[in-house]
């Protein structure tokens, strides 16, 4: 009787044993096996999110999205046409300028003192002064002077009695001026050096910016896209402790586990429950973080696919470094600096020297009390000065002013050298960072895969009670790891291309440099 007892439990315990393992492989099957992150990850995802609506979004597409309307592409577009407007500032400033000036009237009543040869007196006077002219108005950028062209025309009304009242005019047909400096600093001379370079740099710096927007871009959508699959791996997680969990109570209720088992179990549920709460407020923290970003409306949920790996796998780093230096703003503004520093030693020596001011004028003139007369008959009207400036003691402080200028030139020179330097480890760097991406992500790619395979069979060795719980967590534990590894690698695979496009101002994958178009740019004209 004892013997056939003993067999009828041992046929019991077996049986519950199989049931339960049949539930484990039940559980087991139900869960979603996804460690490429491809697009149907996503949909699966976004079926467990209770939206009427939602915005499907690829990383093209969040860029693209973000060049058009994010805060940072308008920043960076307004601060171009900032550098434009100022640039058509200085071009303008070339070019003839016609003006048109009058007074209309100048009315004097009074008495005023007058000084003549037979000694001082007042005299009332009651006057009405009108004047109008013309005036174009030209800067020399080669000399550094002003030429201008005038014509004016004057009318005097004198009111001092009424039978004294009379009216002249006095008329100036054409008159011609000229303003220059002789051995001073023509800023002109360097503005047209300084000022186009300043402007192509403005161009490429737009370009950066543009750039800059596609790496934000993808940062955020790569936080987003990993807080939405680390929320996968909880929710998994969750539902394989639930399961173990439930098992582990059938399995100590029949003995064949310790309470401290159980307990251990229950404890990673526990903890599993808390994990999928804490990646659920992360998903939120980073879907407004994109939303706001891309300026999307608040009430649409966002639906991540995740995109494969960049199409381009190794860049030459001599070959980068020769695109940088070709299409970077920086690469301009070397040049720049170097030229605005000698300008400054320029401008000091002119300033602190032996210098004349010439200035000449020539015109017609004539006056008369009948306006139909007052252009006929011109005389000439000629103006000549010439000002002289010769320092003769001044303890040193124009040779001080020089040398001060000449040392800062020097440092600006030092500066610039060592910034070309830093310029080209830069890429270098980035470049080496790149070319590493691509191993980097297959053996992320591939430890995801053995990671997750692992898992399943030490689950189920375990489910047939051949290992413990902790070797259990031990897989589950680098299964996760590697899946949020192989989003990390993506994710630095795909910034890093992004970054080494800025640095480069180039398109490695097209074989093209990235150029500006004005025409992209609205209400620019």
């Amino acid at each position: 009787m004892s013997i056939t007892n003993n067999v009828i439990a041992s046929i019991s315990k077996s049986f519950f044993l199989m049931v339960i393992t049949f539930i484990g492989f039940t559980a087991q099957a139900q869960q979603v096996q996804d460690h490429s992150l491809t697009s149907s990850n996503a949909q699966a995802l976004a079926a467990k999110q209770d939206h009427s609506s939602a915005l499907v979004l690829t990383l093209d597409e969040a860029i693209t999205i973000a060049l058009r309307q994010s805060p940072d592409a308008l920043t960076a577009m307004h601060r171009f046409k900032s550098s434009y407007w100022q640039y058509r500032n200085y071009k303008a400033s070339l070019m003839p300028m016609l003006a048109l000036d009058a007074t209309i009237p100048s009315l004097n009543k009074g008495i005023e003192k007058i000084t003549s040869s037979t000694g001082d007196y007042f005299y009332p006077r009651n006057s009405a002064d009108y004047n109008a002219g013309l005036s174009l108005t030209k800067n020399l950028g080669l000399t550094g002077g002003q030429l201008s062209l005038n014509s004016r025309l004057y009318r005097l009304d004198n009111f001092i009695m009424e039978s004294d009242s009379s009216t002249s005019f006095r008329s100036t047909p054409l008159n011609i001026s000229l303003r220059q400096p002789l051995f001073g600093y023509n800023q002109f001379r360097w503005l047209k050096k300084t000022e186009p370079l300043r402007y192509n740099e403005a161009e490429r710096t737009y370009l950066e910016d543009l750039e800059k927007v596609s790496i934000s871009a993808a940062s955020a959508f790569f936080n987003l896209l990993d807080a939405q699959i680390r929320l996968k791996i909880q929710q998994t997680n969750l539902a394989n402790n639930d399961t173990l969990y439930k098992i582990a109570k059938g399995r100590f209720n029949i003995g064949t586990i310790a309470e401290n088992e159980l307990l251990q179990i229950e404890l990673s549920f526990l903890n599993a429950r808390s994990a999928v709460e804490e990646a659920n407020l992360t998903v939120e923290m980073r879907t407004f973080d994109l939303r706001s970003f891309l300026r999307l409306p608040e009430d649409e949920a966002l639906i991540l696919q995740a995109p494969q790996a960049p199409p381009l796998t190794q860049v030459e780093a001599q070959t980068a470094i020769s695109h940088a230096r070709k299409n970077r703003a920086d690469a301009l503004a070397f040049e720049r600096r170097v030229i605005e520093a000698e300008g400054l030693v320029n401008k000091a020596k002119a300033e602190n020297r032996f210098s004349i001011d010439l200035y000449a004028e020539y015109g017609l003139t004539q006056s008369n009390y009948d306006w139909q007369d007052v252009y006929r008959n011109p005389q000439d009207h000629q103006v000549l000065e010439v000002g002289i400036n010769v320092p003769i003691l001044d303890w040193g402080l124009a040779k001080s002013k020089v040398k001060l200028a000449e040392s800062e030139m020097e440092i600006e020179r030092t500066s610039v050298q060592q910034d070309i330097k830093d310029f080209d480890q830069e890429v270098f760097i980035k470049v080496m960072q790149y070319n590493m991406q691509p191993s980097q992500y297959a053996i992320a790619a591939k430890s995801d895969t053995i990671a997750l395979k692992r898992y399943e069979v030490t689950k189920q060795r375990y489910l047939i009670g051949k290992i413990g719980i902790t070797d259990l967590n031990i897989a589950q534990t680098e299964k996760d790891n590697a899946q949020q590894g192989y989003v990390s690698a993506l994710s630095t695979y795909w910034l890093s291309y992004f970054q080494l496009r800025k640095l480069t101002l180039f398109d490695f994958v097209n074989n093209r440099p990235i150029i500006f178009n004005i025409d992209n740019i609205p209400d620019i004209n």
